[in-house]
């Protein structure tokens, strides 16, 4: 066993003297540059950068230090001084750093060159960016020769508006809608829930409504580490007296208590705010069942008192609302409480204070996505607003929590696999081709045909797929087979050491760097959560004279791939990123009129939201209560007590794929990820014993062998029947087939497991 590792409960809160002690170590640990102090005064303001983390909303008065505990790790990361260079891959085969960790990956630094896969000596080795573009180009003209389809354009969240808007068009004069990106892993159910209930596939609510909420209902997310500076709107909004109510597997430091940190009476004092008024602690994919418990407590008040549901407004605005009373009414509280893991007794209380509130908001993550009934998990919350109005009015609304940084805003300007949402005749109007216009590959439908060797190429533009999507053994072992892989990244991770026949590691400037280009110094553009669009200019200088931007890597290989087949100008757009924007202007001009005169808009300008003004454009012209198609959002075990739920989960050093170390600091695990999260009654039932290493496997029928031993028992405050184990290791657990109805969002939060002890057992008491 590491002898570092150390299980000790912190009782510390969020943010505090804890957070500014990781970041010390932290920049020491990544050997930040010198300008890195420059570049966090100037994150998340509007003359600076916006952060290359989380996408929560940038306010229009920052703080002086608008950052937060992993967006400034994210900063640190990036402005390392650590480098990649080509004398280190000559030092290393693939095969050896295939056995290196995700965090030992990620530290060795900044991609200097670009690289070229040998087969032969198992190594990268430099190459020049003409022969590069070049040989990319011969093979994509090859492949679209035989079949367009067959290749694959993969977005990452990270990629700027300008850059995604080149990349979609580069895949659809192409020829395909092959556009799988970071929201098929994780918010695609949101993409598909809420249009169906309110009409826009984003949420209601901007970051002011919080000043006006009395009520906040939050589902299945971890604002301490996953988007951190969200907790100072919660302890603003706490603070005042708003409620908020938190329905969560596990007990979140950062909804539990918060000092911040850029408060000075606070951190001398040591005062802290309690975040959540109420705390329950819903069973992994329970929330159906919760909240159909609130809905069913909501509507036997009103049969006693006639004055609970705002009835103005659903007769005004809804349609479907009989239907789904009489499903809550029909559901049983044995049944409800069985499912969600609560008591009657918690749900009814929960209601009491959702019917006492006049605005409240609904904050919901990958907790309510990432399951079988994912799409109806968030459509059952809408429900759950529309009985009292709480869309369309200040204080209230649907409000998902996006992840990577522009994840949402890809969406926007073109990055989906779906033509309907794509207006390709505009398009096919304004560069002189026609788009294809069959619905093209989700992230799922593109991992199946993968390990069927149905595709020849994938290019990756940014993000790290091979290890963020489901079924890691098939894919890793499928991945190889293709003919031509591209990775366009700031750093190295586990998925470039999977390579095509032809092979190609192509490094760019970071967000952070100042990019230069024929016109001058470029700004991009990303739009964050609550659907405000930001401008964001680098401060730093490029770590490396070899690296190209990423709307320069786009437009050559689009120039060597697709030569003469449409009326595109990609120089011009390279050398002046602004004629990039006024073609999203061009192609989306409601959503982006005077896209060039506002880039510099405090808190962002926003995007249209219709459903935010009570305009509803849904089949039915109005906002449309949905009725569950079932109560839980798992999977169907059967009587079988010893199959458990697991829950994927990224610690406190984390962010996505990116691991920033093997601290998890709200948890009390140092020093490993390799852990298991088991409730206590658990462990006995099992015969295990705690600090020993246990092995969890899934359980299928499709005879697929999926496993990860190695874990470490830990003791922890989970419900029963639950376990939590880190993302991604833990992916290799999560089967194809298990994913959300309607938008195939893997789900990662409720997958069958059984759990036995490694046959070799080893112990180590917990300090």
């Amino acid at each position: 066993m590491n002898p570092h590792i150390r299980i000790k409960r912190y009782d510390a809160p969020a943010g505090g003297w804890g957070s500014v002690q990781s970041l010390v170590r932290k920049g020491l640990e990544a050997r930040t540059r010198l300008t890195t102090l420059d570049a966090l005064a100037h994150q998340n303001k509007t003359k600076g950068f916006a952060c290359v983390s989380c996408a929560w909303s940038k306010p229009a008065k920052p703080n002086p230090a608008e950052f937060c505990e992993n967006g400034a790790k994210a900063t640190f990361w990036e402005l390392t001084s650590k480098t990649a260079t080509p004398e280190f891959f000559a030092a290393h085969t693939v095969a050896e750093l295939r056995t290196w960790d995700d965090y030992q990956l990620e530290n060795v630094g900044r991609l200097t060159h670009p690289m070229r896969y040998d087969h032969l000596l198992d190594i990268y080795e430099p190459v020049s960016w003409d022969v590069a573009f070049a040989e990319i180009g011969r093979e994509l003209k090859a492949i679209a020769a035989d079949d367009p389809k067959k290749v694959i354009f993969y977005a990452s969240g990270r990629a700027s508006l300008e850059t995604s808007y080149m990349y979609q068009l580069l895949a659809r004069v192409y020829g395909n809608n092959n556009l799988p990106d970071s929201s098929n892993m994780c918010h695609e159910t949101t993409s598909v829930a809420l249009p169906e209930v309110i009409g826009q596939t984003v949420g209601s609510v901007r970051l002011s409504d919080f000043d006006h909420s009395d009520a906040i209902f939050f589902f299945g997310h971890n604002p301490g580490s996953n988007s951190p500076r969200m907790l100072h709107q919660l302890q603003e909004a706490a603070k005042r007296g708003c409620s908020i109510v938190t329905f969560n597997p596990l007990k979140e430091r950062g909804l539990e208590r918060f000092t911040n940190p850029q408060s000075p009476v606070e951190m001398v004092t040591r005062s802290e705010t309690t975040i959540s008024h109420r705390y329950y602690q819903v069973r992994a994919g329970g929330d159906i069942a919760a909240i159909t418990g609130m809905c069913k407590s909501l509507f036997e008040r009103e049969a006693a008192t006639g004055d609970v549901l705002d009835h103005a407004f659903i007769t005004e605005h809804c349609h479907g609302m009989d239907d789904f009373r009489s499903f809550c009414e029909a559901q049983t509280w044995a049944d409800l409480e069985r499912e969600s893991g609560l008591t009657q007794a918690d749900l009814e209380e929960a209601a009491g204070i959702y019917a006492r509130a006049k605005a409240v908001m609904g904050i919901y993550g990958m907790g309510l996505t990432q399951h079988k009934g994912g799409v109806t998990s968030v459509q059952t919350l809408v429900n759950l607003l529309l009985m009292r109005g709480n869309i369309g009015r200040p204080g209230a609304g649907i409000c998902p929590v996006r992840g990577h940084s522009n994840v949402q805003g890809q969406r926007t300007v073109g990055i989906s696999e779906k033509p309907e949402l794509v207006p390709l005749d505009k398009l096919a109007a304004l560069y002189d081709f026609e788009p294809p216009r069959e619905e093209g590959l989700t992230t799922v439908d593109a991992c199946r045909e993968i390990i069927d060797g149905n595709i020849r190429a994938f290019l990756g533009l940014g993000g790290n797929f091979l290890r963020a999507v489901p079924e890691t053994a098939l894919m890793e072992e499928a991945w190889p087979r293709m003919r031509l892989t591209v990775q366009v990244a700031t750093k190295l991770n586990r998925g470039q050491l999977f390579n095509g026949h032809v092979a190609y590691l192509l490094p760019c400037i970071g967000r952070i760097e100042v990019d230069i280009q024929a016109g001058g110094p470029q700004v991009v553009t990303m739009e964050d959560s609550t659907s405000c669009i930001h401008t964001s200019k680098g401060r730093a200088h490029p770590i490396s004279k070899h690296l190209l931007s990423e709307p320069k890597i786009v437009a050559e290989i689009a120039k060597a791939a697709l030569a003469g087949n449409a009326n595109v100008p990609w120089d011009e757009w390279v050398a002046d990123y602004g004629k990039v924007r006024d073609a999203i202007e061009a192609t989306y001009p409601e959503i982006f009129k005077n896209f060039n005169n506002r880039l510099w808009t405090p808190g962002g300008f926003e995007k249209p939201l219709a459903a935010a003004n009570r305009e509803w454009k849904t089949d039915t012209g109005r906002a449309n209560f949905k009725v569950p198609q079932m109560l839980g959002a798992s999977f169907d075990s059967g009587k079988d007590p010893d199959v458990l739920r697991l829950m994927t989960l990224r610690s406190n050093d984390q962010f996505n794929t990116t691991v920033y170390g093997y601290s998890d600091r709200f948890r009390g695990i140092e020093g490993t990820r390799m852990v298991v999260l088991l409730n206590a009654a658990d462990i006995r039932r099992f015969g295990l014993i705690e600090g020993q290493n246990a092995t969890l496997q899934t359980a299928t029928s499709d005879n697929i062998p999926r496993s990860i031993s190695g874990l470490r028992v830990v003791a922890y405050d989970i419900p029963e029947g639950c376990v939590g184990a880190y993302y991604p290791e833990c992916n290799v657990l999560v089967p194809l087939d298990q994913y959300a109805e309607g938008s195939k969002v893997p789900a990662a939060k409720s997958v069958p497991v059984r759990l036995m002890a490694d046959s070799a057992v080893s112990l180590q008491a917990a300090e």
